[in-house]
């Protein structure tokens, strides 16, 4: 199997989602430049985080043009594995890979810190390593994070099983308190229809080492590992 991590002008957590597919995984990963069409035949594309393009306009606005995601798209469409993490969800949502926007956070302050999140599904490529209700530590990073779609989308989100997670207390409560950004219904990350794209705001690749306070995050590369190797 073979990873991509996507480099835009502005990514900073591609040398850390890189890290975890190279270190912890010891998997081949390569980089993808924004700029070119080519996949190199990988297996599985991660959209990491950070400022790509400076945020200008909107987060992930100029991103969703990009020559790459153009080919992520049609790579997405064909059932290939997409993991789209802070920034990463935030084009995934511009790029209609996934219903929805991200928002300002709710007190309109950029949010840095670890919270927790409960696991909704484990009917998915990343989430099968995972118990349904089983509570993950992982950090978030962000000013627009707070998810938010029409009643419509939200209740066929919920209809089809596709909120991967929700921001909840350590005991795996969905509290207003427990929401860091005002996200709808506590949303923290959700799935595409064909189940094969996934969006989050919280940082795995933050997260996969007890060196850096929690190895939860790596639960989610785990589940995407033993789908890749089943294929």
């Amino acid at each position: 199997m073979k990873f991509g991590v996507i480099i835009f002008p502005g990514s900073n957590c591609d040398h850390d989602t890189f890290n975890v597919i190279e270190t912890v995984a010891k998997q081949p990963v390569t980089f993808l430049w924004h700029d070119s069409a080519d996949l190199e035949g990988v297996d599985a594309v991660l959209v990491p985080g950070g400022f790509s393009y400076g945020d200008y306009l909107r987060t992930g606005a100029i991103a969703h043009f990009s020559p790459v995601m153009q080919s992520v798209k049609k790579f997405a469409a064909s059932g290939g594995l997409v993991l789209g993490i802070c920034n990463g969800f935030q084009i995934l949502a511009e790029s209609s890979l996934l219903p929805g926007a991200l928002m300002r956070n709710a007190g309109l302050i950029y949010i840095c810190k670890q919270v927790h999140l409960r696991t909704e599904t484990v009917n998915s490529p990343f989430t099968n390593q995972l118990k349904k209700g089983e509570v993950l530590k992982i950090p978030i990073g962000h000013m627009e994070g707070n998810y938010f779609c029409t009643p419509e989308e939200l209740a066929r989100l919920e209809k089809e099983d596709r909120i991967a997670f929700r921001y909840a207390t350590p005991e795996g409560a969905i509290t207003p308190e427990a929401n860091p950004n005002g996200s709808l219904a506590n949303i923290a990350g959700i799935l595409s229809e064909g189940r094969n794209v996934l969006g989050m705001m919280p940082h795995p690749d933050r997260s996969s080492e007890a060196l850096l306070g929690s190895a939860d995050g790596w639960k989610i590369f785990s589940s995407m590992i033993s789908v890749l190797a089943a294929r």
